[in-house]
């Protein structure tokens, strides 16, 4: 009974003794001012500060911690196990089976506890990852993989085809790895396979993008026959596609009916595309009926402008009058999906939404809605162009039906186009029907203003082809009235003023259209040759290289360039800007002349010699191209073959003796004197009074000992004597005239002296 604990009397009967005590120990508030708890926390790990060990080999240097009853158990025994001391060796470590975060053993006794790396001192550093592993590997080399994927994309965006393709079949290459290094490893069943797909179409597609036709259908076959490849039954339209470029047509339409079968028709957009393509390669088999059926089924699911004119070509292909007619109303009723430009009006009362139509008045949107608005109506003018002759009995009542249609329709401001492209095309057929031209183009006097602007322009560059420069200012001034901004009205007036020879004045027309447009080719070009007439050669040189920046293939822009350069005494850019022109134009006997012109004056004759006998290769009637081809020869002492150019001379201008004269000559100089006897005396047969003939006559006779040499030196004295009396007369003739007008002037100033 000793161990009993008697309790008092009153003390068992209050339940609540002790809810009120308090406990120091949960008192945190002073914790600051505790200098003990403020000991340990500066201490490594948060330990209790150290104290004067009463027992040795206790945790904490006290008294061994008793139980309730008195009982006491040494701290090295409990929970079972032995504990050792906080501080051995000199390093401090946790008490805990778990390593603190931020810890380290290495940590010096009394360092400062900093997991976040304030401290001054060097952070811990981060666990690095192991990237020896084989799953590491595999993930750098999937990387890898799609890095090259994505410059091949980059590259082939930048035009480089040849780079693009090599970075393709690195990613093939660098994939086919990454698959071995799976099937190494036992991961086989993790192969990516959206990679694999990738890689292939990639390289597929570049391929293809080089003209590799064969290869590309290869790589596409990998990808069709892989059953593990879901949706791969789509590629078959581009392997339709390489079939068609490659003009085998038969394949292309095969692979495009599988495609269309493996496509279901939820997807109606993509089957509408590619019954479009079938229609026509259809169409380029020569098989119209098969591509009717194919844009009949397309125009009455879902019709679209490029179906609906390749519909009317069809038609029109076969003959089918009443059919085209039928076509033509459907491609103008064809929704463009573009609303009316009244949004793009800003209100008068509303700033805001002033800025915002400001913000969309050209964007991307509006750029594509004009850029399709602008393909509709190219279409539709097209269409009615080439059907009007065959749906009517003439081309003026079939133009005129398709008028009546289109005003009809959504595109009423492209009938007066289509009536003015109407005249145009009376004037582009030159059946001698400009008057019925003229007439359609007068009835836009009276219509709105840019219409009439156009008209008039017509009309103005029409009477100027006919030379009636006084009509053709006043419909230059009419169009310029309708329309200030017209840049070819203001052409046509600047060409009047040119005509009239006031270049200052048709200089500013020039600048002013310019000024109006930019990209004005014609304004451009006649301010060059305004400038060149005006001696203005460096701001004419200025306009026509600005000319050549943006026609870069001219030939005419490349010859004034040369001329210019020749004017300004220039001739080493002169014969480089014609040699430009040569690569353009590489059989124009006029400029390979002319750089045998350069040359010659430069001194270089082998080079002139052979410029000019090409141009003479070209057009063998050039008479000064022939007329140097001779002289060099005969300079070269090669008069046997000066002989052929001087008798093509002959062909050409039979009733000038010099030819002849020429051939007889290299007759003459070659030794061949019977030959030139002969020649000389047939030129003396057609022109009996050309002393120059008759005078080598008598030397080749007097040389040759002939008899005729007396008959030929009476001839020339007789034809000299004539020549002479025939001189002294023009000269009396002039000394009367001469006279007579002296005593007509002194007989003038004698009258004046009179009055």
């Amino acid at each position: 009974m000793d161990n009993v604990h008697l309790v008092p009397e009153e003390e068992e009967d209050d339940l609540y003794t002790g809810y009120n005590d308090y406990n120091l120990t949960f008192d945190g508030e002073d914790l600051h001012n505790d200098e003990g708890f403020q000991q340990a926390v500066r201490t490594s790990h948060g330990r209790r500060p150290p104290m004067t060990a009463k027992y040795p080999g206790t945790a904490i240097g006290g008294r061994p911690i008793g139980t309730a009853y008195g009982s006491r158990m040494p701290v090295g025994t409990a929970m079972g196990r032995p504990m050792t001391g906080a501080v051995q060796d000199g390093a401090a470590r946790p008490m805990t089976a778990v390593r603190a975060a931020g810890y380290s053993s290495s940590i010096a006794r009394g360092s400062v506890f900093d997991p976040l790396g304030q401290s001054k001192g060097p952070a811990p550093p981060l666990e690095t990852r192991n990237e020896d592993t084989p799953e590491e590997k595999i993930k750098i080399l999937e990387k890898k993989v799609n890095d090259l994927i994505e410059e091949s994309c980059l590259a082939h965006a930048r035009g480089d085809l040849q780079l693009s393709l090599e970075k393709a079949k690195e990613a093939g290459r660098k994939e086919r790895a990454l698959v071995r290094q799976r099937e190494q490893t036992g991961t086989a069943d993790h192969i990516n396979l959206d990679l694999t797909y990738s890689v292939l179409f990639n390289l597929a597609n570049q391929y293809a993008n080089n003209d590799m036709y064969t290869e590309a259908l290869n790589t596409y076959q990998v990808i069709v026959k892989n059953k593990m490849f879901s949706n791969a039954g789509r590629l078959k339209v581009n392997m339709a596609n390489i079939y068609f470029k490659q003009k085998n047509y038969t394949k292309a339409i095969k692979f495009y009916r599988m495609a269309l079968d493996q496509i279901s028709n939820a997807h109606n957009a993509m089957r509408i595309k590619i019954m479009q393509n079938i229609g026509v390669v259809f169409i380029h088999m020569g098989q119209y009926s098969d591509a009717i059926t194919s844009f009949e089924y397309i125009m009455s699911e879902s019709p679209n402008i490029k179906t609906g004119f390749n519909l009317i070509l069809c038609y029109y292909a076969i003959g089918d009058r009443e059919r085209m007619k039928k076509a033509f109303q459907k491609l103008i009723c064809v929704p463009l999906g573009i609303d009316d430009d009244d949004k793009y009006i800003p209100p008068n009362d509303d700033p805001h939404a002033n800025m915002v139509i400001e913000a969309i008045k050209n964007d991307k949107l509006h750029q594509m809605e004009r850029e399709r608005k602008a393909l509709a109506e190219k279409y539709i003018m097209t269409s009615a162009k080439f059907i009007a002759p065959a749906i009517e009995s003439s081309f003026a009542a079939g133009f005129d039906w398709c008028v009546d249609m289109v005003k009809g329709s959504q595109y009423v401001e492209l009938a007066n186009d289509l009536e003015i492209n109407k005249a145009i095309t009376y004037l582009r057929q030159r059946d001698f029907r400009q008057a019925e031209a003229v007439e359609t183009l007068k009835m836009f006097e009276k219509k709105d203003s840019r219409v009439k602007s156009a008209a008039a322009t017509n009309l103005s560059f029409l009477y100027f082809l006919e030379k009636d420069y006084d009509q053709a200012d006043r419909y230059a001034e009419l169009a310029m009235s309708a329309d200030r901004y017209n840049p070819a009205a203001l052409v046509n007036k600047g060409n009047t003023e040119f005509v009239k020879e006031d270049y200052e004045k048709a200089a500013e027309f020039y600048k002013e259209a310019l000024h109006n447009d930019s990209s004005c080719t014609e304004a451009l070009y006649n301010l060059g040759l305004t400038y060149k007439r005006l001696g203005r050669l460096e701001e004419a040189l200025d306009c026509f290289l600005k000319l050549h920046a943006i026609l870069r293939n001219s030939a005419q822009v490349m010859y004034q360039l040369s001329n210019l350069y020749e004017m300004l005494e220039d001739p080493h850019q002169a014969i480089e800007w014609l040699m430009q022109l040569t690569s353009v134009t590489p059989t124009d006997a006029q400029v390979l002349a002319k750089l045998g012109d350069l040359y010659d004056n430069e001194g270089d004759k082998s080079q002139a010699f052979q410029y000019y006998y090409e141009s003479y290769r070209y057009f063998p009637s050039n008479i000064s191209v022939i007329e140097w081809l001779g002289a060099y020869y005969i300079d070269t002492q090669f008069c046997e073959k000066a002989i052929q150019y001087f008798e093509r001379a002959t062909l050409i201008q039979p009733t000038q003796v010099k030819w002849q004269l020429m051939v007889a000559s290299c007759y003459r100089r070659s030794g061949n004197y019977q030959k030139a006897l002969e020649t000389y005396k047939d030129i003396h047969r057609k022109f009996p009074e050309n002393v120059e003939c008759l005078r080598f006559l008598v030397r080749l006779c007097t040389d040759m000992g002939l008899k005729e040499v007396q008959d030929y030196a009476t001839k020339l004295k007789k034809v000299e004597k004539m020549k002479e009396i025939r001189e002294q007369r023009v000269r009396s003739g002039r000394d009367s005239s001469a006279r007579g007008r002296r005593e007509g002037s002194a007989g003038s100033e004698s009258d004046q002296t009179l009055l």
